[in-house]
């Protein structure tokens, strides 16, 4: 991908927001070191570390179609650990201490301003993503792996302060180390292996408004839907923290059981229905839009029909690799990576993202620039199979040659499978204008790079 030149504005912001992090991460480990002890510090840490990778691993492999870059994924995850809890730490310690002045009682901090605050700060670092990188964003799952990792980064760090402060010290404080350990223990199991996931799902209401808002051209929509998105997560982390609080003032244990069991159990399970629905289209877009590349020349149609599951992606690659070997296998990746840009970013011209002639252009330039890749990646691995007739496609039928010497036009299949590319023959001229203002026909530069690099034919 073209690369955007780094102006002293952006190189400010990005040093900014470095130095924040940075001293956030500070701060919070000289308060929970001085609230925990150095020993209870490492307990937590130790403690709260361990569902981290599982957790992460859930949210990456929804991102598996258009991975993102690991840069963002690290900044969402800091962003949520540090700067997150250290401005939710200092707002809630102050709204505890207003409510005990006023004679009020500190279970309010729970359930009125800890969810705002929390659900804000979350949400700050993806919103800056969304604004400084906008481009990056591919829709809702992008939203839901950007938002998911910070708050996977927000309860690693709220975990050690209750497995290390509420389990191991108030533990070792009252009897000793093995009852400190068996508190954690059953924080550990209570709060992590079944509530787990109830940050990264009160968070994940905001990452789906902020992903309608990144592929929508619509003013309104990139406002309010952030907002929805936002107040809809406070809501539900309010009512989550309401659950134990209306348990401990009224004795009556159902009315936790009824509120987890009846409404965020299932409301956990339609997201991640809703999530590997989304993961699934992000698929099926490839189907939608490279069609359009196929009829200009650029794509044959079971090359499209190869990038549209996870299933006959993995077969492209071990083909590939039987093939060219290793070489192939890393030319398949990046084929697949650059078909599947070049299909959100010809969905997004589609849609109206870009209003601006300077963003139509760098969309121009990066379209350019992914038609390329996907002329080079293929050059690894094209007509090497000896067990695939030699074929050329000219956009509209495939012209075969057989072992015997014999050649014939054959008609495309209307469900092509099989991932085997063949030789393609240049793009036929523009037809008149019918795309968008300031989008040509797809993919079309002129003359284009053959298929074969120098000493494959």
């Amino acid at each position: 991908m073209p690369r955007r030149r780094l102006s002293w504005r952006r190189a400010l912001v990005l040093i900014g927001v470095i130095i924040l992090i940075a001293a956030c991460a500070i701060f919070m480990l000289f308060t929970l070191g001085t609230s925990l002890g150095s020993e209870a510090l490492l307990v937590g840490a130790a403690a709260a570390v361990l569902p981290v990778p599982v957790l992460v691993a859930c949210f990456l492999w929804l991102d598996r179609y258009e991975p993102e870059p690991l840069k963002y994924l690290v900044f969402c995850f800091a962003w949520g650990a540090f700067v997150s809890t250290a401005a939710s730490l200092r707002v809630n310690e102050t709204a505890a201490g207003w409510f005990e002045d006023q004679g009020l009682p500190v279970a309010l901090t729970a359930v009125l301003v800890a969810p705002f605050i929390e659900e804000l700060t979350k949400t700050l670092g993806p919103i800056l993503l969304l604004v400084f990188r906008r481009r990056e964003w591919s829709g809702i799952t992008d939203g839901l792996v950007y938002c998911g990792l910070s708050a996977i980064g927000f309860a690693m760090v709220e975990n050690i302060l209750y497995l290390g402060g509420h389990g191991y010290a108030s533990g070792v404080e009252q009897y000793g180390p093995a009852t400190g350990a068996q508190q954690v223990i059953a924080i550990f199991i209570v709060r992590i292996l079944l509530f787990g996931f109830a940050h990264p799902l009160f968070t994940s209401m905001a990452g789906i408004g902020l992903g309608i808002a990144a592929r929508s051209a619509d003013r309104r929509v990139r406002f309010l839907a952030p907002l929805a998105g936002l107040l809809l997560a406070m809501m539900l982390h309010g009512a989550w923290n309401l659950l134990p609080t209306l348990t401990q003032a009224t004795g009556e244990v159902l009315i936790s059981l009824f509120g987890f069991v009846g409404v965020m159990v299932p409301i956990f399970f339609g997201m991640v229905g809703l999530a590997v629905w989304l993961r699934a289209w992000e698929g099926r877009l490839t189907e939608r839009v490279l069609p359009d590349y196929v009829r200009a020349g650029w794509l044959t149609p079971p090359e499209v029909a190869a990038l549209s599951s996870l299933g006959r992606r993995h077969a492209a690659r071990v083909w590939a690799r039987r093939v060219a070997g290793d070489a192939g296998l890393r030319a398949m990746r990046g084929y697949q990576f650059a078909a599947t840009r070049l299909a959100l970013l010809r969905d997004g011209a589609t849609r109206g993202l870009d209003r601006r002639p300077v963003d139509r252009e760098r969309t121009a330039r990066e379209e350019q620039e992914l038609l390329h890749s996907i002329v080079v990646y293929r050059s690894y691995f094209v007509g090497r199979d000896p067990q695939s007739p030699v074929g050329v496609w000219d956009g509209h039928r495939y012209h075969l040659r057989f072992p015997d010497g014999s050649q014939r036009a054959v008609e495309a299949p209307e469900e092509p499978v099989v991932p085997i590319p063949v030789v393609l023959t240049p793009p036929p001229p523009p037809p008149p204008p019918a795309f968008p203002a300031g989008y040509g026909h797809p993919g079309w530069y002129g003359p284009r790079p053959g298929p074969w690099p120098p000493g494959h034919r």
